[in-house]
């Protein structure tokens, strides 16, 4: 199932003169002296890139603007026809905040304004932008945002009603971005790279929407290995029979209770001429359903669940669009896939399962079953040989308690950790360093085992850390690593707002091509 997209393309174009059916400016709220050029004392002002707009309306827009209530917060999206004053009928101011001092707005500002403008304009077919973009090195910054933001503002999920919805308004087809040069080769290679990106993006937030019942092991596993080939990447899948025969334990064992049985899907990216010679791992939790097994959850919100297979969805979108934006690094792409369900044949507390790497775990809990299918998937990852691997996945409840549902939360090598922290600040997905305490894995000792899955004493203490330190269990000494916790990111339950609309994010596929941007550059 593939929602429809927006496409976005460049204009030099006088704004005021645009044949589309609306044109969005950026306004910003002030406090400051009245200045009779740009706006009202108090209310708004008006950002840079809207003089032409300005004009034709002989000075009166900020004036008006905030007689409809505008105050130029972020996010907001004020409305107004524009009555033959420009060609456009319809007018959008978006809010970016008060004025940065002699800056442009940040760049995060900037993608989660575009983004509530192209919602807010849906039924609109084309759409022109002028928000406010530097002449200086952060232009390609700047420009990268707004396209990202609208490409992302613009998506819906295309659904199952079966009936039309008169009231739903179809979004945005086609946004115009108005630059200084429309030709200009670097303008356009940012405007290349957004599709690329806001597509693998887009991609991840449909499989996420998807219902689990469409989206069980085999079928996510056929759907990842059809794409990656006709991406150009190498793909090997492995069943249920393969699983079994090459130890993988983990995955066995939580997939054991379903019907539907577990996968291994592994996609690889190999640059021509071997590039830097780095090699990146990434390895993404693909729980498409997870009820809890036998320790299974309570019903309120469980259909949430859906979304365990979150960081599945974004590592393998992540290799699409490596596989089209070509990076001079090798990357590899490990997605273990099951649904954890009870059943007569459902793995159980007491269990030890051999994992991949032959360590022996006890399990306590079979709703920590993430770090089961992950710890196999790494171990392999690490056999395989790699420099860097980034693992992530909705692993625990902690996450979200500690950290909040925008933040995500980061464990592992302390210099990859701040890595993956700059890179997330740069793309507007953070994160968070977490410390991985000796005490922590101490608590995990099994008397039968080599650790145990959770807390040997089922404390949640420290829930989010026990699963880094499990994780850790299973990388070895020579791999940089980096464990990153999207379970709140991941899924957004609440209204729209900037570019995040409601269901799966597509956290965190834009840190991690950040990240490996960051790797092919400079090691």
């Amino acid at each position: 199932m593939t929602s429809p997209s927006t496409t976005l393309s460049l204009v030099d174009t006088d704004p005021a003169e645009l044949a589309v059916d609306a044109i969005v400016i950026g306004v910003h709220s002030t406090t400051g002296e009245q200045d009779a050029t740009r706006g009202l004392a108090g209310t708004l002002l008006l950002a840079s890139g809207a003089e032409s707009i300005a004009a034709a309306f002989d000075g009166k827009l900020t004036e008006t603007l905030a007689l409809l209530g505008a105050t130029g917060g972020p996010g907001e999206v004020i409305k107004l026809a524009t009555l033959g004053t420009v060609t456009a009928p319809v007018l959008a101011a978006v809010g970016l905040g008060p004025e940065p001092s002699g800056a442009a707005p940040a760049p995060e500002t900037l993608r989660r304004a575009a983004g509530a403008a192209v919602r807010a304009l849906a039924g609109a077919s084309r759409v022109a932008m002028t928000l406010p973009l530097p002449d200086d090195a952060d232009a390609a910054d700047a420009l990268r945002a707004v396209a990202e933001g609208a490409l992302l503002g613009g998506y819906r999920f295309a659904g199952y009603k079966t009936r039309p919805q008169p009231t739903r308004r179809e979004p945005v087809a086609e946004v115009l971005v108005a630059v200084p040069d429309a030709a200009d080769a670097a303008a356009q290679a940012e405007v290349t790279r957004a599709g690329t990106v806001a597509g693998a993006v887009r991609r991840t937030r449909d499989w996420v929407n998807i219902a689990p019942n469409e989206l069980r092991p085999p079928a996510f596993a056929d759907a990842v290995a059809e794409a990656g080939r006709a991406a150009g990447l190498a793909v090997e899948v492995l069943d249920e029979v393969a699983l079994r025969e090459g130890g993988y334990g983990g995955i066995i064992a939580v997939g054991q209770g379903s019907e539907a049985p577990p996968r291994l899907v592994k996609l690889t990216y190999t640059p021509a001429g071997g590039g830097s010679g780095k090699r990146v791992a990434l390895v993404g939790k693909g729980i498409t359903f997870d009820t809890g097994g036998i320790s299974i959850k309570p019903a309120q919100g469980m259909w949430e669940m859906k979304s365990d297979m979150a960081g599945a969805a974004a590592v393998a979108a992540t290799m699409l669009a490596v596989a089209e934006l070509k990076p001079s690094v090798t990357v590899t792409g490990y997605v273990p896939m099951a649904e954890n369900m009870p059943s007569g044949t459902s793995y159980r507390p007491g269990d030890v399962v051999t994992m991949f790497n032959g360590k022996k775990v006890e399990v306590l809990n079979t709703d920590a079953e993430g770090r089961m299918i992950l710890g196999d998937a790494m171990a392999r990852a690490c056999a395989d040989g790699c420099d860097y691997l980034f693992e992530t996945s909705t692993l625990t409840g902690g996450q979200v308690v500690s950290l909040g549902k925008r933040i995500s939360g980061v464990m592992g090598t302390a210099e990859l950790c701040e890595r993956v922290r700059g890179a997330g600040d740069a793309v507007g997905e953070p994160a968070w360093p977490m410390p991985l305490p000796d005490d922590v894995r101490k608590g995990m000792d099994s008397d039968v085992a080599d650790i145990s899955q959770v807390n040997a004493g089922m404390d949640r203490a420290g829930h989010m850390l026990q699963g880094g330190v499990f994780l850790r269990e299973f990388v070895t000494d020579d791999v940089a690593w980096a464990h990153i916790d999207i379970a709140g990111p991941s899924y957004h339950t609440g209204e729209a707002t900037g570019y995040w609309t409601k269901g799966g994010t597509g956290v965190p596929v834009r840190t991690l091509l950040h990240l490996i941007d960051d790797v092919a550059t400079n090691g």
